[in-house]
């Protein structure tokens, strides 16, 4: 992934605190195909829940393993939540949906 993957957008309001912004780091290795969809999916969901309230950092670690240490990073790929805190992670490709957006607080857990 190269530097034109990263995204940042603006401001609205979604229930969300005001002026609260999203900063996400997501930790990959090249252009697997685990890569692209963890970065599809994770795009996908900020679309829908998080609009103009977030900015994306890929960072490849075939390009930059050094990285992996700063966010004790142990498997890939791996989504980081810096703001707001606290801080979370989410190991996988990020492909169901509802356990990322418990993971990432943006819904509660449901219990059936």
């Amino acid at each position: 992934m190269n530097e034109s993957d990263m995204e940042q957008i603006g401001d609205i309001d979604d229930g969300l605190g005001p002026g609260e912004f999203w900063t996400l780091k997501l930790y990959v290795a090249g252009q697997s195909p685990r890569s692209l969809a963890a970065f599809a999916n994770l795009k996908k969901i900020c679309t829908e829940h998080l609009p103009d309230k977030y900015s994306i950092e890929v960072i490849d670690l075939l390009e930059h393993p050094q990285l992996a240490a700063g966010d004790q990073i142990i498997a890939i790929p791996t989504l980081i939540r810096k703001l707001p805190t606290p801080m979370r992670k989410i190991i996988g490709d990020l492909s169901n949906t509802d356990r990322v957006l418990v993971g990432l607080d943006l819904r509660k857990e449901t219990t059936s």
